[in-house]
């Protein structure tokens, strides 16, 4: 939430004054559902509660026809200092973000090595793809001649991350099919990991 918070308010600021459905739609042209978790939903939303909350201003209200009312805004001075804050924030710290794959990964003796593997396999796959979108993006005019520099810049960190989890899996997918075990010795049959395999499929137990 912090993340929408910062990034409206840097918007407005920007823009200001702005309409909140420029504020979305230049949010959706960037995508930011997808890297920031701004759902485009939340937009309307977020810009009631920071005005609320005193960090924004409505400036007017319009309406066009049977078009639906339409609300301009401005950054207050506390909206200023919150957007200094936040930005500062997500600068100088390190944010883990929440990642469903490490989740299912904590599972992973659940899983059949054969398919473990094939999964780890397609993940180095898929993140292969997205990482040759990104560099076209990169060496294309859209990028060049209608995007600030930093935009490329944020291309070549996803997609160094991007190549750096392709290796990760390849290497994984590696060690799993090695057979090598998922508990060090000590804990095999220790109490309280009874309920783990090794990802070998055995038959299920279907009696009463």
């Amino acid at each position: 939430m912090s993340a929408t918070r910062m990034m409206i308010l840097g918007l407005v600021r920007w823009m200001q004054p702005v309409h909140g459905y420029d504020v979305r739609r230049e949010l959706l042209s960037w995508n930011a559902d997808r890297w920031a978790n701004v759902q485009p939903g939340s937009i309307y939303h977020a810009l009631r509660k920071l005005t609320a909350e005193g960090l924004l201003r409505e400036v007017a209200t319009e309406q066009v026809g049977a078009r639906p009312a339409r609300t301009t805004y401005e950054v207050t001075a506390k909206g200023e200092d919150e957007f200094e804050s936040l930005l500062r924030g997500h600068w100088w710290q390190l944010h883990e973000p929440p990642d469903p794959f490490a989740a299912a990964f904590s599972f992973l003796p659940a899983l059949p090595r054969e398919e473990a593997s094939a999964a780890l396999r397609n993940r180095a796959n898929l993140l292969r793809a997205g990482v040759e979108s990104m560099r076209a993006a990169l060496a294309s005019d859209w990028m060049r001649n209608s995007k600030p520099v930093h935009v490329g810049w944020m291309f070549e960190l996803w997609a160094a991350r991007a190549e750096a989890e392709v290796g990760w899996c390849e290497r994984i997918a590696e060690r799993i099919d090695s057979g090598v075990s998922y508990l060090p010795d000590g804990l095999v049959g220790a109490e309280g990991w009874n309920g783990w395999s090794d990802g070998e499929t055995t038959p299920r137990d279907t009696t009463e």
